[in-house]
């Protein structure tokens, strides 16, 4: 772990002796509109945010489209899109009306049909959605502006579930586009939200350009999270894609961008001295560390072979290797994040007891004799590329051959959506993260789920009994008897399905040059409300 500390900090030094970036968009362009640029945490090319969670294509919907309801800086639910709802006396019927002036940017009002087609597509891919859609008996457009949600029984999750703020996001497309069968990429951005996505300008690997929709109409509430008014301040937004830390850091620091979403953790001594930056933690419920086997094929459709990965792991081991800085992590083995109503300790003494001859043993007895496991490496995000470092020795320490492959994000967030054997092309291992607003709850939390082929996650866990006690919680209306459900449902997870591994809970800094005011906070970032002098 101290060659990984120590190369990221000579390079670090490295840049701040460099000479200033010759990158193609420094200080001084002459050009008379306003623009922001920013350091993306990865490169875009994936441009549904249905089709997949990366969070870099959910971050590009927050930019293009628009949602129903969103939620505050405290996870508090408000309208967006829509203007007034109700619900009836029996709690069976949700009638929604739109708020007026909504439009696409192609010029075509936005209509109830259009939102109906989005949710129904978005319930076929997120975790949340699908438990939704289970309790929807009919969902129609009543006119161009109305639609209702009729439920087959009462569900108290209807605008939790609508105004969700991350991964999958439901954002509102097109009825021609959000026909699109769910599980291929939509073929065309046209969305009504406040920017719209520049496609001659997209250098996949370099460049994103979002203009402002000037058609747009903010509510009148003041911003906070993604909720309120999402007010426009630049004629334009560049994200910059720079995957070397270094180079990134160098350009903030003189100048040439002016927000880095994600700084290597490695390099914030450098930024906290620099008097043009300012530095600050805008998600505090921070973000879980997800190791992600394959359930299908071997040795990880055994679950002896997932327990061994629990003994294996020591998440002070990663967090030290991927963070550095105790003052940003803590050792967290709850699957529903430290810090929150969900978090629970029952079952956690696996993860807890860093037993490597229990590890062996446990892979004995699942058969394993050898085999290669394929683990995918994201080698232009820090915090996966060095966790996926540590598994790989990890792995080998409990006498797994492993066989890393080196990839960005995007071709990563692509190559995991395959189910053939690692054999034939697919994997075995990879590694993500996920904000405590996706992982706070059995419902939100995508990465539990058992739903197998057709409704878990890329890595297709199957469990009958983690889908009853999801349902179970679903219903349940109590707070006392959904932490029961919750303890009920973390040590079935820790016993037996272990659909992911937690290496730990972190707090992700965001970098942005002094003078650039009104970033808000959220688990995701925003370019509303953002000014910059």
């Amino acid at each position: 772990m101290s060659r990984l500390w120590t190369t990221t900090r000579r390079a670090a030094l490295a840049a701040i002796a460099a000479a200033p970036l010759a990158l193609g968009f420094g200080v001084g362009q002459a050009s008379a509109e306003s623009v922001l640029r920013i350091v993306p945490h990865a490169d875009l090319k994936n441009l549904d945010p249905i089709w997949t969670t990366a969070y870099i294509t959910r971050n590009h919907g927050y930019m293009v489209y628009d949602t129903l309801f969103a939620q505050d800086e405290n996870l508090n639910v408000h309208p967006q899109m829509v203007g007034e709802h109700s619900v009836s006396a029996d709690g069976m019927v949700y009638t929604f009306t739109l708020r007026d002036g909504l439009k696409w940017h192609d010029g075509d009002p936005v209509k109830a049909e259009d939102c109906v087609a989005s949710i129904k597509r978005w319930g076929k891919r997120d975790g949340m959605g699908q438990k939704l859609l289970d309790f929807v008996k009919e969902m129609k457009a009543v006119d161009d502006k109305t639609f209702t949600i009729t439920l087959n029984e009462p569900y108290g999750l209807v605008l939790d579930s609508l105004g969700k703020i991350s991964s999958n996001t439901p954002f509102m497309m097109k009825k021609e586009h959000a026909e699109t069968d769910a599980f291929k990429q939509v073929a065309e951005v046209v969305g009504s939200g406040p920017f719209k996505f520049v496609k001659d300008e997209w250098v996949p690997g370099s460049k994103v350009v979002y203009a402002k929709n000037t058609d747009y109409k903010p509510r009148s509430e003041a911003p906070s999270g993604a909720a309120g008014g999402k007010v426009v301040n630049f004629d334009r937004v560049e994200w910059i894609y720079i995957p070397d830390p270094a180079t990134a850091m160098n350009a903030l620091i003189n100048g040439e961008v002016d927000l880095w979403e994600t700084p290597a953790v490695d390099m914030v001594p450098l930024l906290e001295k620099d008097a043009n930056v300012n530095l600050a933690v805008i998600d505090p419920l921070g973000t879980q560390g997800w190791l992600r086997p394959n359930h299908l094929h071997p040795p990880f459709d055994n679950p002896k072979a997932r327990q061994a990965l629990l003994y294996a792991v020591n998440q002070a081991t990663y967090l030290q290797a991927i963070v550095g800085d105790p003052k940003l992590y803590k050792e967290c083995a709850a699957y529903f994040i430290c810090g929150t109503p969900n978090e629970s300790d029952v079952g956690t003494a696996a993860l807890k007891a860093h037993d490597q001859a229990k590890a062996k043993q446990l892979l004995a007895e699942a058969g394993y004799k050898g085999e290669k496991i394929i683990l995918m490496q994201s080698t232009d995000i820090p915090v996966l590329n060095n966790a996926a470092l540590v598994t790989a020795q990890v792995l080998r320490e409990i006498g797994m051959d492993v066989e890393v492959q080196a990839m960005d994000w995007s071709t990563l967030t692509s190559r995991r959506a395959e189910k053939k054997s690692p054999a034939d092309g697919g994997w075995n291992i990879f590694h993500t993260y996920a904000t405590g607003a996706d992982a706070t709850s059995p419902i939100a939390n995508i990465g539990i789920s058992g739903g197998g082929e057709e409704k878990a996650w890329f890595g297709w866990p199957t469990d009958a009994e983690t889908e009853k006690l999801r349902d179970d919680f679903a219903r349940e209306a109590n707070a006392a008897k959904k932490k029961a459900i919750i303890d009920k449902l973390q040590a079935r997870l820790f016993d037996h399905l272990v659909p992911y591994v937690n290496y730990g809970q972190w707090f992700q800094p965001v970098a942005w040059r002094k003078g650039v005011d009104g970033v808000l906070v959220s688990p995701v970032p925003f370019f509303w409300n953002i000014t910059k002098k």
